[in-house]
């Protein structure tokens, strides 16, 4: 559909699904006036009576009517929970944490059945989801009428998490009292994009006269054409190498500069470079003074401009059938299909030169340095140099994640006081990125080269001139197959694809043995299966036949780019994917004829890509899970010393058996390197589950919940597979470890609850977790067998189970402790004069503690006490609102402070992580008739930007900083406009 400024234009009356119409819910009585509750605050009162209603501590948000949830995004709408944070992709919530624990450690079910959504994304947010993560981003809210986060867990709960589990439900027909239908339809406008996009929703329920059938069905498809851009450094580096010739070295003068000025550029100092071959020769101390400060200091390795252009499509349908043929009996089926596609442009400007890793390699050293500044963390915060190689670099992705899922309840009453449920579903979600493809332009040894990161969400950059030519025009650049003065031009083809589902079938038996005590029991099989393959070229440097073409006719192969910078426009030069592609015809999995033309070289092209070579094993890997459940459960409800007090207590007992396999590579016989094997390695284990749910109302309208419970949850499948390399001559092996066990825990929660009135809440709650394990790499000697590998792989060179090795690998380590608190208001205003008591709002905030002991390299002993990876310490979530019959208003902040995601990233780094982020959201919505709603909405109000950096801690080269910039893009702020139809 082509999309413009007329088509905004023309969708201007229409409308989006959020917090417009109205619900039915029970009626409250403040004074002797019966009021209907409806839309936002109805959504409000239903969450919180389901919340007070549960035996655990959980959270609920509603849908406010039918097909109209209160977010535009399921991640978005869940950061309003206590102790819930989001990340953010492209702008749009993609993942979460709750208190502290990331998408490893939360489970998400749909309809009650575990299932994963994949998608793919930027290689700097995370690339394509290769895991057990969820990825919230694959749905549209209105498809769903409830989100309740369990944060305790009790034995009848699956197993799997530490931090929650996630239930979505979605509507069914016997939800509504008969015929129910709903259809919207809204504009969208992003301030940055400046492109128009569209929202539609529909629903439809109905049921039999006699109740006995019903039939429901939602849809919702949408457009969001979106733009990321921002500056970018690709991490920091010291100016001296940490390798030469390959071998590590701590220290070396093997230098990334070849000379420095101190009088502006007019007369240039060489800094002493010795072509090493080993790692034991020379140190920094065959340097002083300004040359042994420009190589201690740390410098951006890429630094560039990023323009990222994404066309989004998503789809999605949920469908219900229930049927009662007799009394006590309902069956349910539940459909669900999504379909989002996320195709992406990302157009680079970049410094190449400071990225290359060896000294001996050509075009480095060759770069001078001058008018440069050196700060107090030791970073060359700018300078100016001479001899720079600059990249355009230009990627192309076309990205397809679809989901579908099916499940099968039967409930039957078995007399008065017992009731069955049968449970079988399938899900499967596939995530497709045929098209991943790279090209550059490069400009070898440019003049006059700077960057400035005085301000680093907005830093400097100037391209300098080459042949008298800007980074504007075709002169400036060149296709080249050649290393004479550093890298080839690229071109860089990675299909791949990720699938998963799962196959589950439950029974569970409850049986009220009196009025305060039901038994229940239950057996579950889950089968789990995941699978990720990649191919690549054999070599991702172009042709020289496909390099010379192009460059006999440059100016029909490049296009121009623009970009706002914070200080103006940049423009520049990018490959022309769709003319290059068609020329070179590098998608057809191929070798290509020579290109022909005066002076062309006559070599055939190769654009063959393969999942086997070296580059590419490491992202094919398979893996398989069967978790077979059983549980019991004693259910309790009793009045002790005149309190109320309910709850649960059980065990669970689930056994977990995997199988993993990935490309296991061996080491050359003879001159003769041996195809990589892919191996499979098996084990299993078993955890015994108990759990203590309490709940007393200790005063009217005051509850106090206690929970406890060992958990556990499975390892990563990156770091189960066993995807690496062995030597059985000299007996190591480095790569992952399919004999890991789960990372294992006790949690604790003391909840206390306030209902003063069905609009209000005061709840304070404390979180103790204490994780007993957690997995980290690092190198170690133990036995062939434990490698979980298959024995005849070592049979032939005469190793058993017990022959020592030298492993690197992924290993269990000691844990920690996760503690916290949370704290949440929720108050109509109705204590205020008219018109100020139809305000209200929400308000909540959690605090985080944890200290893990972080292994800072694979091969020494050495540690650093950081936070749990993916945990912000704080986070708050503010919503104030404004309600009539007819008119609704609400204005909402997110925020979540600093916190890290990846140890050692690379380049000597520590960490990777993210700033604090602050978002603002608001909404107005308009009754025009009791059945059609008017709403505006406006997201993201602070173009917040999405602010990463890199720790480092370096006392041999003086490096110290906690947030160098490594990213800083923002998506500009959304408005929406629309109608809502409720019938």
């Amino acid at each position: 559909m082509k999309r413009s400024k007329q088509h905004l234009l023309a969708l201007l009356p229409l409308a989006i699904s959020q917090a417009y119409a109205q619900t039915s819910t029970p009626p409250a009585a403040p004074e002797s006036n019966t009021v209907v509750v409806t839309g936002y605050r109805a959504s409000l009162q239903s969450s919180l009576a389901a919340k007070r209603e549960s035996d655990t501590i959980v959270d609920v948000i509603k849908a406010e009517d039918i097909g109209k949830f209160p977010d535009n995004n399921l991640s978005e709408a869940m950061q309003r929970i206590p102790g819930v944070a989001i990340d953010r992709d492209a702008g749009e919530g993609r993942t979460i944490t709750v208190r502290g624990l990331s998408g490893l450690f939360v489970r998400t079910k749909l309809n009650g059945m575990e299932a994963l959504a994949t998608t793919g994304g930027r290689d700097s947010s995370g690339g394509a989801n290769r895991d057990r993560g969820f990825d919230y981003n694959v749905f549209a809210a209105e498809l769903f009428s409830a989100i309740k986060v369990s944060k305790a867990a009790s034995a009848e709960q699956e197993e799997g998490s530490l931090g929650a589990t996630i239930d979505l439900t979605t509507p069914r027909p016997f939800d509504y009292p008969g015929f129910a239908a709903a259809a919207s339809v809204t504009g969208q406008y992003n301030d940055l994009s400046k492109k128009a996009n569209r929202r539609e929703t529909f629903m439809l329920s109905t049921r039999s006269d006699d109740k006995r059938w019903g039939v429901m069905l939602s849809v919702a498809d949408s457009t969001n054409d979106k733009l990321e851009e921002g500056p970018s450094t690709g991490r920091w580096e010291n100016a001296s190498l940490s390798t030469v010739a390959g071998v590590p070295s701590a220290q070396s003068t093997g230098m990334r500069f070849k000379s420095y000025s101190t009088d502006g550029g007019l007369s240039f100092i060489p800094i002493p470079f010795l072509a090493k071959t080993n790692a034991n020769a020379g140190s920094l101390a065959d340097l002083s003074g300004e040359a042994l400060n420009i190589s201690k200091a740390l410098h951006p390795r890429i630094p560039r401009y990023g323009h990222i252009e994404y066309d989004v499509k998503r789809l999605g349908i949920t469908s219900a059938v229930q049927f009662k043929p007799v009394q006590g009996t309902l069956l349910t089926l539940d459909l669900m299909h999504s379909n989002y596609v996320a195709n992406r442009n990302e157009q680079y400007l970049e410094a190449i030169s400071f990225s290359r890793g060896d000294g001996n390699a050509v075009g480095n050293p060759s770069t001078s340095i001058y008018n440069y500044m050196i700060n107090s963390k030791g970073e060359i915060q700018k300078a100016s140099f001479n001899n720079v190689d600059i990249r355009s670099e230009s990627r192309h992705d076309e990205l397809e994640s679809s989901f579908n899922q099916m499940n099968l309840t039967l409930n039957q009453k078995l007399g008065d006081r017992a009731e069955l449920r049968l449970f079988a579903g399938k899900s499967n979600s596939a995530q497709r990125n045929p098209e991943q493809t790279t090209l550059t332009l490069d400009a070898y040894d440019v003049q006059g080269y700077s960057y400035d990161y005085s301000n680093p969400l907005k830093p400097v950059f100037n391209y300098g001139k080459l042949n008298g030519c800007t980074v504007d025009q075709a002169c400036y650049w060149q296709i080249s197959s050649s290393a004479a003065k550093g890298d080839p031009s690229l071109v860089r083809i990675r299909p791949n694809r990720t699938d998963n589902g799962f196959n589950t079938q439950t029974a569970d038996l409850s049986y009220e043995l009196n009025d305060h005590l039901t038994l229940k029991t239950g057996v579950g099989i889950k089968r789990f299966s995941f699978k990720t393959v990649e191919a690549r070229l054999a070599s991702e440097n172009i042709p020289a036949n496909a390099a010379a073409f192009l460059n006999a006719n440059l100016s029909n192969y490049v296009m121009p780019q623009t970009m706002g910078t914070g200080y103006g426009a940049q423009t520049w030069l990018i490959p022309n994917f769709n003319a290059i592609k068609s020329a070179l015809n590098f998608g057809c999995n191929c070798v290509v004829s020579p290109l022909t033309g005066s002076g062309l070289p006559t070599t055939s092209n190769d654009f063959t890509v393969s999942n086997t070579v070296s580059s590419a094993r490491g992202n094919n890997q398979d893996a398989s899970e069967k978790d077979s459940g059983y549980y019991a459960q004693l259910d309790f409800n009793y009045e002790l010393f005149g309190i109320p007090v309910r709850g649960n207590t059980g065990m669970r007992i689930v056994k977990t058996e995997q199988a993993t396999t990935a490309y296991l590579s061996l080491p050359a016989k003879n001159g003769v390197t041996p195809p990589p094997t892919y191996q499979t390695a098996t084990q299993s284990y078993t955890d015994h589950l108990p759990s203590l749910n309490i709940t007393g109302e200790v005063l009217k309208n005051v509850l106090l919940r206690f929970g406890t419970s060992k958990v556990m949850s499975r390892p990563s499948l990156q770091a189960l597979t066993p995807a690496g390399s062995i030597d059985l001559d000299k007996r190591t092996y480095s790569g992952g470890n399919p004999t890991l066990e789960p990372i294992r825990g006790t949690t604790y929660d003391l909840n206390l609850e306030w209902y003063k009135d069905k609009d209000s809440l005061f709840s304070v709650g404390y979180f103790f977790k204490n994780m007993k394990s957690y997995i980290q790499r690092t190198a170690h000697t133990d036995t062939f067998g434990s490698l979980g590998l298959d024995p005849a792989l070592g049979a032939a060179s005469g190793i058993d189970a017990s022959t020592p090795f030298s492993i690197t690998n992924w290993v269990n380590t000691p844990g920690g402790l996760i503690r916290g608190f949370e704290v949440n208001l929720q108050k109509n205003f109705d204590f205020l004069p008219a018109p100020f008591n139809n305000f209200g709002g929400v308000l909540n905030f959690t605090k985080v503690e944890s200290k893990l002991k972080y292994i800072l390299s694979p091969t020494s002993p050495t540690v650093t006490v950081a936070d749990l990876l993916g945990m912000s310490p704080k986070s708050a979530n503010a919503t104030l609102y404004y309600e009539t019959k007819d008119f609704s208003a609400r204005i909402t902040g997110a925020y979540r402070s600093k916190y890290t995601y990846i140890l050692l990233p690379g380049s000597g780094s520590d960490f990777q992580g993210k700033n604090a982020t602050t978002n603002v959201d608001a909404q107005i919505s308009y009754n025009l008739t009791p059945k059609l709603t008017l709403t505006v909405q406006a997201l993201n109000l602070t173009d917040q930007y999405d602010d990463r950096f890199n720790a480092y801690n370096n006392a041999t080269f003086g490096n110290y900083d906690g947030n160098a910039p490594s990213d800083a893009v923002h998506t500009g702020r959304s408005y929406y406009i629309g109608l809502r139809y409720k019938y």
